[in-house]
């Protein structure tokens, strides 16, 4: 229901945008009166956009516009997530390598610097720390990995550049005196030093250890051994920008925690599903091609263009989205390409008979399909999310 009525007050935004550029297009010939009345037209424009984007805040679970500082920071493998997830039209993440199974967002955390950093003299040995505040507490986790890149470094034996990195959750820390740490190691894994590439581990016990408990975040150490002793005092990681080194680079190459959670907000995507969308399209382009169906119900363009609604500050990806709309006539003799349901046969019969009693079936979306959105959440975090139902796919007489 509520996307549903995202859609129609999208459509109504559409219809907004298309009036306004054509009253600017003549702006040059109105008089002092027409001003006036455009001003009021804007007006409203302005009070229909505001309650728009209201109710996108809230399929967004957002309770206020975010204010971006700069340019988004979008981590390039999550570019790379959302591409896929827009080609696939899939409400599902689709992640190799981790069960994300029902997950339909993905948020990216940086590590948060602070003086207790300084005291890990080692490069290779070193804390980091992610503050989650931002994930509702009512969304469900699904898996978490925490993307490293590595430095290579070539030696002269290759049994020399053999490694392995360690990842613990920092249960309690030590207290000088009083107590030791208390580590809980949650993932490790090879390294060959001579590889220059990105290590991903699996973290999620710590993150959701965190989420319940949320006092008692004390991050993740991250240890490195087994690599030649005279090598160890060269970091294996990369943990800071270089001083010279560009900030696009060092964006895609710096730590990021990626949590994937399950909003509770959508269905799983079965291959049913996907067999059934593919059929519906290939009904929808035949309907298209027949000469008679003039003014009937069928599927027409609708393109939503954040930019022209002022929400391109925000919505990083894409720039807008073709949603479609249904209109058209439902005829009394509905024919099998009207995508009609046995039920609107008998509601046309009836209506045709006593029109007071029930009314000619509507034309209305038969099939909807998802997309993928790339935003800034109220803290200035990246977040991708699929939402489902918001593109028309089939039309029909129901």
């Amino acid at each position: 229901m509520r996307t549903l009525l995202l859609l129609r007050l999208l459509f109504v935004v559409g219809v907004i945008v298309l009036l306004v550029n054509a009253t600017s297009a003549s702006s040059n010939v109105v008089n002092n009166n027409n001003n006036s009345h455009n001003k009021m037209k804007e007006t409203e424009r302005e009070r229909v956009i505001r309650q728009v984007e209201k109710n996108l805040l809230s399929m967004l679970r957002m309770t206020k516009r975010p204010k971006p500082i700069g340019k988004a920071q979008v981590p390039e493998s999550m570019r790379l997530l959302y591409n896929k997830q827009k080609a696939i039209k899939m409400t599902d993440i689709a992640k190799p390598g981790i069960h994300t199974i029902s997950a339909n967002t993905v948020r990216s955390f940086n590590h948060v610097e602070s003086p207790l950093d300084d005291k890990f003299q080692s490069p290779n040995r070193f804390r980091l720390y992610f503050n989650l505040s931002s994930i509702p507490l009512d969304e469900s986790l699904k898996a978490a990995e925490l993307s490293l890149s590595r430095v290579s470094h070539v030696l002269s034996n290759n049994n020399d550049n053999i490694g392995k990195i360690l990842v613990y959750d920092i249960v309690r820390p030590g207290i000088k005196g009083k107590n030791n740490v208390q580590l809980r190691l949650i993932d490790s894994k090879t390294i060959d030093g001579k590889k220059n590439n990105t290590i991903t581990v699996d973290v999620q016990p710590a993150v959701s250890r965190w989420l319940n408990e949320k006092l008692h975040n004390y991050g993740l150490l991250i240890n490195i051994i087994d690599i030649k002793l005279e090598n160890n005092k060269k970091s294996h990681i990369r943990m800071k920008r270089d001083i010279n080194e560009n900030n696009d680079n060092w964006l895609k190459i710096r730590p990021v925690l990626f949590t994937y959670t399950d909003d509770g907000h959508h269905k799983m995507t079965t291959a049913k599903d996907i067999i059934e969308r593919r059929s519906k399209r290939a009904i929808n382009k035949k309907n298209h091609r027949i000469k008679d169906s003039r003014g009937q119900c069928k599927r027409h363009p609708l393109y939503v263009n954040f930019d022209d609604v002022g929400w391109s500050d925000w919505i990083v990806a894409p720039p807008g989205y073709d949603a479609y709309h249904c209109h058209g006539d439902c005829p009394r003799d509905l024919s099998e390409h009207l995508n009609s349901t046995n039920h609107a046969v008998v509601q046309n019969l009836v209506n045709d008979i006593n029109p007071g009693i029930v009314p000619k079936a509507c034309c209305v979306p038969t099939s909807l399909t998802s997309i993928s959105m790339l935003y800034l959440d109220e803290e200035n975090k990246v977040v991708l999310k699929n939402y489902q139902d918001m593109t028309v796919v089939g039309c029909g007489c129901r």
